[in-house]
Parts: C-alpha cells; structure tokens; sequence
C-alpha cells in the first residue's frame, strides 16, 4: 500500500488531482488509508475517469461484481451526474470457515457536475464486464458569425 496519497499526481496525466472543480465528491484524507477510513469500503471509492471527446463527455466507472440492477445513474438538478449503488454481503453458512474477507461491501455515491453545453435528456448507459459507461452527449456549439468590416481611409 502507498504511503502517499493519491493527490499527489497519482493519475494519468501526472496532474494534480487535488481539487477538481467538477467533481463534488468531499476529500477524505483518511480515504487512502483503508484500516483509518470510517467505512472501510473500497467501492465507496468507485474509480471514475472522464474523457471529453468532440462529441460527448464520456464516464467510465470501474464496479466490479456489480450487476446493473445494483447500480443507478441519475441527473439531479439539471446539470449533476449522479452514479450510485450498493454490493450486498454475501449470505455467511454456520459451516464456513473465513479465513480472509478483503472484497467490500456497501453503498457508494458520485457526483460530477456537468457543463452546459450537454444534452441533459440524451444521457446513456450501460454495463459490460464490470465496467459502467456513461455517454452524456454534446450540444453543438453556435459559431459566432464573422462580418467583415470595410476600412475607410
């Protein structure tokens, strides 16, 4: 396990991943740390990476062992992307003998607010391999006309 928490430039692009102005998720110091963590779930954390391409903003959120009746996407207030969900415990037999429990259980909540320029009422999803994609399309942007202006002189 790393010492050093993710905010440090642990991503993709090597920026810094601190603030996020997007983002709503609320920043636990605690949250890298799984044994200090209040709810010591890992899918509380659910990772998300947002691509924005020329046509739509593009999220994908790693939830294994989820099936897609066990998660919700939603859009609150117009312009906030909210994927949600919850892992059930497994049902525990009098007869087994657990020798370790490392997989997680429990719900977890992200949020991301969008820009304006999407199609709120075109929003897309679906689940493959553990693996959910969200598609939120663009809306095209108006070119500003251009007039030319005749120089006297």
């Amino acid at each position: 396990m790393s010492l050093i928490p993710s905010f440090f430039g642990n991503n993709r692009r090597g920026s810094n991943s601190f603030f996020d102005p997007f983002s709503l998720d609320v920043w636990d110091p605690l949250r890298e740390f799984s044994f200090l963590s209040r709810d010591n779930s890992a899918i509380v954390n659910a990772r998300v990476d947002w691509r924005e391409t020329p046509e739509a903003h593009v999220f994908k959120a790693d939830l294994p062992g989820l099936k897609k009746e066990e998660v919700k996407v939603e859009i609150e207030e117009d312009s906030v992307l909210k994927i949600s969900g919850e892992r059930h415990v497994e049902k525990e037999d009098k007869n087994d003998t657990w020798h370790r429990v490392e997989r997680s259980s429990g719900q977890f909540t992200r949020k991301f607010r969008l820009p304006e320029n999407v199609k709120m009422d075109q929003v897309k999803a679906a689940m493959e391999n553990g693996v959910l994609t969200v598609t939120v399309p663009k809306a095209e942007t108006k070119k500003a006309d251009v007039k030319s202006i005749q120089i006297s002189g």
